[in-house]
């Protein structure tokens, strides 16, 4: 084989190995999501949380005001990324909201349940 063929070789056995790591290390939870993951919520309690801290953006049955329309919202986000979405803050203007492993668990589950 050429000495380009081994560098090739070589390029793609690092890149497969840091992608790998890069995955692995992205993929772990930290230990608050892998409580409320391990959770199961309530409901109920989870549409009381949203009465009172989402619904004003949101709308009162989630159907958007301010904030865009939740309906449907689990079949396209991950329990993960409506977490971190939630505890974040991350798109202007949600502010951040920094509930218990508990209140949080009740929350998804009421979002999954639109």
């Amino acid at each position: 084989m050429s000495k380009r063929w081994w560098s090739i070789v070589v390029l793609v056995v690092v890149v497969l190995g840091l992608l790998g790591f890069a995955l692995q290390y992205l993929d772990r939870p930290d230990p608050y999501l892998r409580e409320v993951l391990a959770l199961e919520g309530d409901r109920v309690q989870g549409h009381a949380i949203f009465q009172m801290n989402c619904a004003g953006c949101h709308g009162l049955e989630a159907n958007g005001r301010v904030g865009p329309s939740l309906k449907g919202v689990s079949e396209h986000r991950s329990k993960r990324r409506l977490i971190e979405q939630v505890i974040t803050g991350r798109t202007p203007p949600m502010p951040q909201f920094q509930p218990s492993p508990e209140v949080m668990a009740d929350l998804l589950s009421y979002l999954e349940s639109l």
